[in-house]
């Protein structure tokens, strides 16, 4: 009879444990959901946060909220590839633009909430971007004058460029115009070619004055 008492205590014992162990299992996975609810909550406050800003024409902000968004999570939500696509091309990020635009139309097609938007931002992204590489095309091909040595002439020497030869540097500001001596011709009026040269390419540095 005692060994009956014995075994129903154990049995009882190892029931109330399990018990025990699968409330405290259920606590940590509650308390696992929660975190993540919270989690979400913050990220969707982020995302409107950066929309929001978008709509009031502050792209910069908008920008830097969009990227922080994508560093603390692991999967974008679509709505996300369509907001920080459009709001790139309104910040003049047009391959940007079309990258994340294009992720958006390949993901829900013309059935999305934003397809149309999308579809029209896209086009106008990418004809910017065509835009953007003819201009740097032809801005490679064009030949300047800072590319090349200038040969000034059997004097060797050149007006000077700053001060018109007059020596004298003259600003205008609230109070009328004031006076300094051009610290690039030594108060010659002229320069050496080699100073021209220097000059052309920015790489003149002007006297300091005392």
């Amino acid at each position: 009879m005692i060994k009956i008492k014995i075994i129903i205590s154990l049995i009882g014992l190892t029931i109330g444990c399990q018990t025990f162990a699968q409330s405290e299992k259920e606590k940590i996975q509650q308390i696992e959901a929660q975190k993540q609810i919270d989690k979400q909550r913050k990220l969707t406050t982020k995302l409107d946060s950066a929309i929001r800003l978008s709509e009031e024409g502050e792209y910069e902000k908008a920008d830097e909220k969009f990227k922080t968004v994508l560093k603390t999570i692991r999967s974008v939500p679509t709505d996300l590839t369509f907001h920080f696509g459009k709001n790139s091309y309104l910040l003049g990020k047009y391959k940007q633009s079309v990258d994340w635009l294009t992720k958006y139309i390949q993901l829900k097609g013309t059935s999305g909430q934003f397809s149309e938007q999308a579809i029209e931002w896209l086009n106008n992204a990418e004809g910017e971007l065509i835009k953007e590489k003819e201009r740097e095309a032809k801005q490679a091909s064009e030949v300047l004058s800072t590319d090349f040595t200038i040969d000034c002439g059997p004097n060797g020497k050149v007006v000077c460029t700053v001060c018109k030869g007059s020596t004298v540097i003259t600003r205008k500001n609230y109070f009328g115009q004031t006076y300094s001596t051009c610290g690039y011709c030594h108060k010659l009026g002229y320069l050496t070619c080699d100073e021209y040269n220097q000059l052309l390419k920015g790489n003149l540095k002007p006297q300091v004055n005392r």
